[in-house]
């Protein structure tokens, strides 16, 4: 069985409705997955756009929302959920909060990844939760991957 993920409101390479972003609602879109392995004991899903680098930083990923130990028998996210399940815990994005943050593009069209992995293992509880410290804390214990990208370009200057 092979790990997939989509949302009903937009398709993978294509654009990411405006109630989801800056402009919008800025809530979290809908997601499903189907796929993970039954030897899974956590999910972790990242969203970043590696087209917005900061100048101080040219490298830099922007985080949108991380979230870590997600339930392995969860099977997808709510469209604006806020509480989530059981052991969840959500991560510190970029702008330094615990929460989703939508696209919000300073310029041109931008691309955001919503990267889901299934884990053979819970992660240890990280203070703040930062993505980095996420993907550390994962590696070696990726059983499976997938991701779908959304594009974004912001319709007011």
């Amino acid at each position: 069985m092979v790990l997939t993920l989509t949302s009903p409101v937009f398709a993978d390479n294509g654009e990411i409705p405006i109630l989801y972003t800056c402009e919008g609602e800025d809530i979290p879109p809908p997601l499903r997955w189907t796929g993970v392995p039954p030897e899974a004991k956590s999910l972790v899903l990242i969203v970043d756009d590696p087209d917005a680098p900061d100048p101080a930083h040219p490298k830099m990923t922007w985080l949108h929302w991380v979230l870590y130990n997600l339930p392995a028998e969860l099977t997808g996210l709510a469209e604006g959920i806020s509480r989530l399940p059981g052991t969840s815990v959500t991560g510190v994005n970029s702008w330094n909060r615990h929460n989703y943050g939508g696209p919000c593009p300073p310029i041109g069209r931008h691309r955001y990844f919503f990267k889901l992995y299934a884990l053979d293992r819970l992660l240890d509880r990280l203070v703040p939760g930062s993505g980095e410290q996420v993907e550390a804390a994962m590696r070696g214990h990726v059983l499976s991957s997938t991701q779908i990208m959304g594009t974004y370009q912001k319709t007011r200057k």
